[in-house]
């Protein structure tokens, strides 16, 4: 016997359901009101819904269609309202049988046949519809993945496919979540670049305005500084373009409040005593970057994104490493002896990094041969350190420190569009 729930009506002379619906083999498990339509058919689990209205009203077809997106059944309304507009509504809200003035005993089975019928039918094309969207956007998705195979790689397209579907037989996935990830992680590996990028240019500002205090203002460096101030305003818009606000909108906020103390003074002809000011503000800009570059690593859900972290704060560590040397120089007292401490956490974490770096599998012949030359850079920047005190020291300072950025720049860039990172 199949079971039935009826939708209490406020109408009066209804047919009494439960007899008649008995007579044809349905039993009624009981009247419930519609504002608890859907509770009552998830905790009843009826085969069938029905209601006798005579002039049914928005909040009958508003349960109806609340029912047919959360918990749906096939749906009968008898009604003695010929009004042709709630008869399109009724169909809107997914009743499957809006009967007018056709109650009755003999033709009860009959309409329930038909209303079970067109659920049926009309669940049949929604899963058909569902299917067919599913297989377009994952159309969509393998195209994207795709391109960003051939882009990062310089492979051709059937190559890239080669290796979405190599990927989707080894981890028994489909094609398009395969497709999803290298999305993901394409859109994370590059804003963890981009915010890692933050890091440096904080770093890189205070370089910059202690070498124009130990040698004349020259074209290069002022054409570097507008540049640093440039980078960090595309970067945090971009950053601000592309993540969500919902999840990253205060960390953003804080890298935005921190630049916006900082951009002022960065531009700002300098005397030495304001040194520790325009180094206190990058310091916080500095902090608030690897926050949001840190949550950004963790966020992608992709291990190998920890990679272009490190990569990326060795950026950092090479501006941050010719900052202390030039600060030590210029400052007296604790404020030097609190620099050249630093100096040396600074080079103790960049070859740290480096071993790091050197031992990761995630590698190619580019790579190690970026790798090798970011150890000579290296070299040559800690003996311009020790050498600060002459202007020939602080030109090669200058020279080496963004000698070593610059290779660190393409090396980053390399991990970031790695085959190994956008793969997972």
């Amino acid at each position: 016997m199949k079971t039935a729930i009826v939708i209490d009506s406020s109408s009066p002379g209804i047919p009494d359901f439960a007899a008649d619906l008995a007579s044809v083999g349905i039993h009624v498990l009981g009247a419930v009101p519609r504002s608890n339509l859907v509770r009552e058919v998830i905790r009843l689990q009826p085969e069938l819904v029905l209601c006798h209205e005579v002039a049914p009203d928005e909040a009958l077809f508003e349960a109806c269609n609340q029912l047919a997106s959360t918990e749906p059944r096939p749906v009968i309304v008898f009604t003695h309202d010929p009004d042709a507009r709630k008869i399109e509504r009724a169909l809107q809200s997914g009743i499957n049988a809006y009967v007018v003035n056709g109650y009755g005993l003999n033709r009860l089975r009959s309409v329930i046949h038909l209303a079970e019928a067109r659920f049926q039918l009309d669940r049949t094309l929604r899963d058909e519809l569902t299917q067919i969207t599913q297989r377009f956007d994952e159309r969509k998705l393998v195209d994207r993945a795709k391109g960003i195979l051939m882009r990062a790689r310089q492979v051709s397209e059937e190559d890239a496919f080669r290796v979405l579907r190599s990927a989707s037989m080894h981890s028994n996935r489909r094609v398009g979540q395969v497709s999803q990830q290298v999305i993901d992680a394409a859109h994370y590996a590059e804003a963890v670049n981009r915010a890692g990028k933050l890091r440096m240019l904080s770093q890189r500002l205070v370089k910059l305005g202690a070498l124009r205090l130990v040698e004349p203002p020259s074209a290069l460096s002022t054409q570097q500084l507008n540049d640093s101030v440039a980078q960090i305003d595309a970067n945090i818009a971009a950053l601000d373009k592309s993540l969500s606000k919902a999840t990253f909108g205060d960390l953003l906020d804080g890298v935005s409040a921190a630049w916006a103390r900082l951009r002022g003074a960065a531009i700002t002809p300098l005397a030495v005593a304001q040194l520790p000011e325009l180094d206190a503000l990058a310091e916080h800009l500095l902090a608030q970057a690897d926050q949001l570059t840190r949550h950004l690593e963790t966020a992608g859900l992709v291990t190998t994104l920890h990679v272009i972290n490190v990569s990326g704060r060795q950026r950092m560590l090479s501006q941050r490493f010719a900052k202390q040397a030039l600060l030590g120089l210029l400052l007296t007292g604790e404020p030097a002896q609190a620099a050249r401490a630093e100096l040396e956490k600074a080079a103790q974490a960049f070859e740290a990094a480096m071993d790091y770096l050197k031992t990761i599998p995630l590698s190619n012949r580019e790579i190690r041969e970026a790798i090798d030359s970011a150890d000579r850079a290296w070299a040559q920047l800690s003996q311009s350190a020790k050498q600060v005190r002459t202007s020939a020291g602080q030109r090669l300072l200058s020279e080496s420190s963004e000698n070593l950025l610059a290779l660190f720049e393409h090396l980053t860039d390399q991990y970031e569009r790695s085959m190994q990172v956008l793969m997972g």
